[in-house]
């Protein structure tokens, strides 16, 4: 598709798939330890919470880390800050593996793997302006947060199994391993953009960082939309921490457990790719935020009491699939309602709410 001063290019899908590997990987991360909590306390000798600590890190640094990360991905661009989040990621991840008995050296790599994470995912929208046309931007946003399901889902569905047959310490030495092919597969595709923009100049990603901060908190839609990332956002931290924890009472092994979390994930992904896709079809926002909402509280109340595992696995597919579903479209809702706000800088205020509220509901539901 060309016209006099912008064009798309097919390479767009190289960047965003080779974006979204390093995303799935840095997921993976980060979840690694929910589906094997008691497992993982017994073998460091360390409370339930010690081991949620290692996923509740990621929630700590990133508050701390977002805005400057926001900075260098506005400010430098994709290949220098997603870069620089890659590298931490498979250095510490590889460094994760190699230290793997010691629970003080793996706590010390999550933390590194943690400042790794804002630089990869407040570039989410990022990447999806410099690569894609306006009309296929919510898509690609959305395919860039279908990403981040595929590493968690991944983690509860693999992290078990490995760890049943490769113990802890192995199953972190794969995952450190392929965290370091990772690396290497961003720096051999991504490129910063392409050489024609695909939209118009007034359509493209912004700069301004601070001063788009300050702005955006004094939209009204935006305060609202900040509302919804900190409760959904902050609810799935927690759930997805403590997957292992809510089931085990009621009877559920770990691979169950891991079952439980991916299917969720799995309705994640199912609805991160159709709500999107739908949204932007007809160029509406709000509604599916709306809905997003209702059927996550009823896959939430599902999951809160049912003593079925069929019924279990229900509610998380519920759960999962409408609360996902509102995470791409309520980044891409974010960039347009603050515009100029660089895609960057909105992305990262939406994901810290989620991490500020997941903070929370993780010590709660200790």
């Amino acid at each position: 598709m060309e016209q006099t001063d912008f064009k798309v290019y097919g390479y767009r899908w190289v960047v965003l798939v080779t974006f979204m590997f390093v995303v799935a990987i840095n997921q993976l991360l980060w979840i690694t330890f929910a589906p094997i909590t008691g497992n993982a306390a017994t073998y460091y000798g360390v409370s339930d919470l010690s081991i949620g600590l290692l996923s509740m890190v990621f929630m700590i640094v990133y508050i701390i880390v977002s805005i400057p990360a926001s900075w260098v991905i506005d400010t430098y661009g994709v290949r220098i800050a997603v870069g620089i989040g890659a590298v931490l990621t498979g250095v510490f991840g590889l460094m994760r593996g190699i230290l793997s008995p010691n629970y003080t050296y793996v706590l010390i790599a999550q933390i590194g793997i943690a400042i790794g994470q804002p630089f990869i995912l407040n570039a989410v929208t990022t990447v999806a302006a410099r690569w894609f046309p306006i009309k296929e931007r919510a898509t690609a946003a959305g395919l860039g947060s279908l990403a981040m399901y595929l590493g968690i889902v991944a983690a509860l569905v693999l992290t078990p199994y490995l760890t049943l047959t490769s113990q802890i310490s192995g199953m972190l030495t794969i995952y450190g391993i392929v965290s370091v092919i990772s690396v290497i597969v961003f720096f051999v595709f991504v490129k910063e953009r392409p050489p024609t923009a695909p939209c118009r100049p007034d359509q493209e990603e912004r700069s301004l960082v601070f001063e788009g901060l300050k702005e955006s908190l004094r939209i009204k839609n935006f305060l609202y939309l900040l509302v919804v990332f900190f409760v959904g956002l902050g609810v799935f931290n927690a759930v997805t921490t403590w997957i292992e924890d809510i089931v085990r009472p009621r009877g559920f092994s770990i691979i169950e457990a891991g079952a439980i979390g991916g299917v969720m994930i799995v309705g994640g992904i199912i609805g991160a790719v159709l709500i999107p896709m739908l949204s932007d079809h007809y160029r509406k926002r709000t509604p599916y935020l709306l809905a997003a909402v209702i059927g996550a509280i009823l896959g939430l109340v599902g999951l809160t009491f049912a003593l079925s595992y069929w019924l279990m696995l229900v509610s998380g597919f519920v759960f999962g699939f409408f609360l996902l579903s509102a995470g791409p479209v309520g980044f891409q809702y974010g960039a347009e309602i603050t515009h100029p706000t660089p895609e960057g800088t909105s992305n990262g205020l939406l994901l810290m709410m989620g991490q500020i509220s997941g903070i929370v509901f993780i010590l709660a539901m200790d």
